[in-house]
């Protein structure tokens, strides 16, 4: 998919998105705690959104952009993240539902900030529900029960960092492989077609 790369300031610093316009809706998408916005389940997300015709932002954290690796604290990911969806929401998404969603730590940052960005779903890739051998740390459960809205997980059945339930409103697709999701790129891009299409059905 062709698209535009654009610099957004942020309270944090500058983030980049990748956007891929489309009248639809917008869905918004964050990367891994280590990785970036061409994880191969990102852009199969971003294929199968656009084949609907939605718009697909990619959002690179400032911390990436920078160069470094390791993570900001989640608070600092948040507002970033808020900063770079208002944005997009004041001019390329203006008036388009709006999906937030990504893989891993993405996936956490959609779920903490869907309900302050007025998203109409979340879509989570991978989302790590317990980190592995970590069994003192707390579930990230409530994170996924706090968004409020329609939440697709999509989810390797080999992750190390758990399968979340289902819950109300919350379907969960199991697919072939692990945390990375790269094995089963066709199960993945039709969980999100077929996700999208009912959460946003053509009038």
């Amino acid at each position: 998919m062709s698209g535009e790369t654009l610099e957004i300031e942020t309270t944090h610093g500058p983030a980049r998105v990748h956007l891929h316009e489309g009248t639809r809706g917008l869905l918004v998408l964050g990367h891994g705690a280590g990785g970036g916005v061409q994880a191969p389940d990102l852009r199969t997300a971003t294929a199968a959104a656009g084949d609907l015709g939605w718009g697909v932002a990619l959002v690179e954290q400032p911390y990436r952009v920078a160069g470094r690796r390791a993570p900001a604290p989640a608070k600092q990911l948040d507002s970033a993240w808020t900063d770079v969806v208002h944005h997009l929401l004041a001019g390329p998404g203006a008036g388009l539902p709006l999906v937030v969603g990504g893989r891993s730590s993405g996936a956490r940052v959609a779920c903490r900030t869907a309900p302050v960005l007025g998203a109409v779903g979340v879509l989570c890739l991978a989302f790590p529900l317990q980190p592995p051998g970590r069994a003192e740390r707390p579930s990230r459960l409530p994170e996924l029960d706090g968004t409020g809205v329609p939440t697709l997980v999509v989810q390797g059945e080999r992750d190390a960092f758990g399968m979340p339930p289902e819950g109300p409103g919350r379907a969960v697709v199991v697919v072939a492989g692990d945390h990375s999701l790269k094995k089963d790129q066709p199960a993945i891009a039709e969980a999100v077609r077929t996700w999208l299409e009912r959460l946003t059905p053509s009038s």
